[in-house]
């Protein structure tokens, strides 16, 4: 991997380069079918997260295992989250989400939820991994918050604190507070209120719990995201407000000292980040391949191959794995089913 910016290969279908259809694209199209279990794992604090393993999953322990971090409000439910497990899944490699607190099944234990900068969960998954399959080669994804909560992880850690052969960054918001002055433009605003309401929605079930100095009135006049994170991440989670949250927990000024191979993926049309995004951040490092898109939206990526909709993420994906495993012995357990009907 060099440490330069790339061109993606991703070509939108005649017609459907808009950000805005590429991003809604994958969203209203039916969700791919996914045998799978839940875990319930216990952090150090006393509190959890949930995980979701795609099933049967592989017999062999040193089946490489792939590692999946969810955007803003995202979960195992997320079209793309689907799409990814099920890529390694077919490759032979064993694969699991991690639900940030809140986000799966259950709400948290403890008066906190999650936000960008928040890397000691999946810091303390990834070595609870590599203490159960320690002779597994581990790959970690994040898309868009997750994506910048793992370069910021794979930043503090260095190249060998952790237990990771590769990671992949997915239209991560690198750039905190620049994504949250896009959120406020034009149709952006759409993905805003359906992110705040279901963030407003989340806190207000648990208002009475949190040492927040806010009543429900407030919480329901809070307009933007950068509204919410300065009323609510920001104190919920020991920053002064949204300008010191989004200076502290942004990862892009760190793509310079990235050790560990790591590929970001990103459109340059994507409607939460400016088109000059990296031109407003440092070179990345030599362990690190950024590739361009001109289209693609925010974690959309669709394409027409085979008479299908496809995900071209998933097959760029795809190709890193097989890079980073080139060795793996295990055979596919089965065909990609592309076109299942919706549902679990």
């Amino acid at each position: 991997m060099t440490g330069q910016l790339h061109c993606a290969d991703f070509v939108p279908p005649a017609g459907l380069a808009n950000r805005h259809v590429q991003t809604l694209l994958p969203r209203v199209l039916p969700r791919r079918r996914l045998p799978h279990r839940w875990e319930t794992l216990t952090l150090p604090d006393g509190d959890f997260v949930e995980l979701t393993w795609v099933t049967p999953g592989p017999e062999d322990p040193a089946a490489p295992l792939f590692i999946l971090f969810h955007g803003l409000e995202g979960s195992f439910d997320s079209p793309y989250s689907r799409e990814l497990l099920a890529t390694a899944d077919t490759l032979g490699w064993r694969a699991v989400l991690m639900h940030f607190r809140g986000c799966g099944r259950s709400p948290n234990r403890l008066p906190r939820a999650y936000h960008s900068g928040d890397t000691a969960d999946a810091y303390w998954l990834i070595g609870q991994l590599a203490q159960r399959y320690p002779r597994a080669l581990k790959v970690a994804a994040g898309v868009s918050l997750g994506a910048n909560m793992l370069v910021k992880l794979v930043a503090e850690q260095g190249g060998d604190g952790l237990d990771l052969a590769g990671a992949i960054a997915i239209s991560a918001p690198l750039d905190l507070s620049a994504s949250a002055d896009c959120l406020q433009q034009g149709f952006a605003r759409v993905y805003q209120r359906h992110l705040l309401a279901s963030l407003k929605a989340k806190t207000a079930r648990r208002l009475c719990d949190l040492p927040l100095d806010l009543s429900a009135e407030r919480l329901d006049g809070l307009g933007t995201l950068r509204d919410y994170d300065d009323i609510v991440t920001a104190p919920l989670h020991g920053f002064r407000d949204a300008a010191d949250y989004y200076r502290r927990a942004s990862a892009g000024r760190w793509l310079g000292d990235l050790e560990l191979p790591t590929l970001i993926l990103h459109a340059e049309d994507d409607p939460f980040m400016p088109p000059s995004l990296f031109d407003r951040l440092p070179l990345p490092g030599e362990s690190v391949r950024v590739e361009l898109a001109r289209h693609g939206g925010h974690v959309g990526f669709m394409e027409w191959r085979d008479g299908l909709w496809r995900s071209w993420l998933s097959r760029r994906v795809a190709r890193q794995l097989e890079d980073w495993a080139p060795t793996f012995s295990g055979q596919p357990r089965r065909l990609p089913a592309e076109s299942e009907p919706p549902g679990r």
